[in-house]
């Protein structure tokens, strides 16, 4: 296939979170379409869909004049199927951005669950230009994987964070160096009532420090930094703070900055930022012999969604779990949960109980016990942001269920206990307020006696 009329190379970029797609002229490396989209953990149905639609797109291109190249970290199981290229996606940004922007000396990159920076210097002696390239591929922190489970926890819908504004003025402390230390911080905000704006600010000011001292390895971004990958595409909160943030730097280290141009233009998030791992993965493959990423059509990927993927994992995987439907149904057995039945309460009886409730981060839990610790009841409910409100509904849970039966109940004592304790022990004054790790460890006692190990 030749680079004139007629031809179309193709990028695919397959990673943790989304697949996006380019279709690029070869003649002019013009992309002449493009698409973006979630795969729900379904890479190669969503990576054939995907190049279905460019199928049917009228590009004017028939499949069999395509030459297809693949990256990201979804990509290697696809390369055979379609009989395309593989290239390793820094290499494939780093292309793009010096194709796209020769003036650029630092590039950021966050993905779904992994952020590359790359550092542009020139040689002392030859004045060659190199490319200095970290990646964190081990760890989500810092990506847009952290920022949707927050965005959850919080509240806020995709479309009112895309609104969202960066504010320095009221930030607070979110853990930058592990993802799930992040989300636990949050929960703790969402618990103590800090609004959301607050929040995810806070969470974006933490996401940014976290790259800018990692990822940099001590190096400094200098202008002009590009700003890749779909949270900073799609986030002004996030591009926001990149632009508070780095600055600081600048001027903590003496950078000397081109005097009359603005910040947007010395931080910039070019046009078509999210598909620049895809687009350099086309300008690597079009200087490979032209017979390479001949594309196969889609047949060799339907029959991959099919068969091939479980037959990829069964090569990889260990024996099963269970041999057959009777041995499943005896380990089901085995640890199946005893069903919970409430008790029943006579018409007029006056119920002394104990009440606990447990505060966490994704639900909210409620008992009630005798007074020789046996539980009567129990509510439990999936947090909806406030503590106070959350509390309340499972106090009327556990109150209907002793009423319903012409009851009367009379509360001997409160424990409090989880995220949300220390805000639920100041709304019912509490007698107890004590960390989940001590709750655990008295309930499993005073129900088994001898315990080793509590998970």
């Amino acid at each position: 296939m030749g680079r004139g009329a007629g031809a179309l190379a193709v990028g695919l970029d397959v990673g943790s979170t989304t697949v996006k797609v380019v279709a690029v002229d070869p003649a002019t490396r013009e992309i002449v379409w493009s698409d973006y989209q979630r795969h729900e953990t379904r890479q190669p149905e969503k990576a054939l869909e995907m190049l279905r639609a460019l199928e049917a797109s009228g590009t004017a291109v028939a499949p069999d004049r395509w030459r297809v190249f693949v990256t990201g970290s979804g990509a290697r199981p696809l390369e055979e199927p379609l009989g395309a290229r593989f290239v390793q996606e820094v290499n494939a940004v780093t292309l793009a951005v010096e194709a796209l922007h020769p003036e650029a000396r630092s590039v950021v990159e966050l993905g779904g669950q992994d952020a590359k920076i790359i550092v542009f210097t020139e040689h002392p002696e030859t004045g060659e230009r190199q490319a200095i390239c970290s990646m964190n591929d081990k760890c989500a922190s810092g990506t847009g994987a952290t920022i949707d489970k927050c965005t959850i926890k919080v509240g806020m819908a995709p479309e009112e964070l895309a609104r969202l504004h960066f504010d320095p003025g009221k930030l607070h402390h979110v853990a930058a160096k592990c993802g799930v230390f992040a989300e636990t911080d949050i929960v703790n905000l969402v618990k103590a009532s800090i609004p959301s704006a607050e929040i995810m600010c806070s969470l974006a000011d933490a996401i940014v420090y976290q790259n800018l001292s990692v990822l940099t390895r001590g190096n400094t971004l200098r202008p002009q930094v590009i700003l890749l990958g779909g949270p900073n595409t799609y986030l002004p909160f996030l591009q926001e703070c990149w632009r508070y943030r780095i600055p600081e730097t600048w001027r903590e280290r003496g950078v000397q900055l081109p005097e009359g141009v603005p910040l947007e233009e010395l931080i910039v998030v070019p046009d078509n930022a999210q598909y620049y791992a895809a687009y350099g993965a086309v300008l690597f493959g079009l200087d490979e012999p032209e017979t390479v990423g001949r594309y196969r059509g889609t047949a060799g990927l339907e029959a991959y969604c099919r068969e091939g993927r479980e037959g990829r994992l069964a090569a990889i995987s260990g024996p099963p779990l269970v041999r057959d439907a009777e041995e499943r149904e005896a380990f089901v057995a085995r640890y199946r949960i005893p069903p919970f039945e409430r008790r029943r309460f006579a018409p007029g009886e006056t119920v002394r109980a104990y009440i606990g409730l447990d505060g966490g981060s994704t639900s909210s839990k409620a008992v009630l016990l005798d007074e020789d610790g046996e539980v009567l009841c129990k509510a439990y409910r999936l947090s909806q942001g406030n503590p106070i409100q959350d509390m309340k509904d499972l106090l009327a849970d556990l109150r209907q269920q002793v009423h319903g039966d012409g009851a009367r109940l009379e509360v001997l004592g409160f424990g409090a206990t989880g995220y949300a304790a220390d805000v639920l022990e100041e709304a019912v004054c509490a007698d107890v307020n004590i960390v989940e790790t001590v709750a655990h460890m008295m309930s499993a006692v005073h129900l088994f006696g001898e315990v080793d190990v509590i998970c």
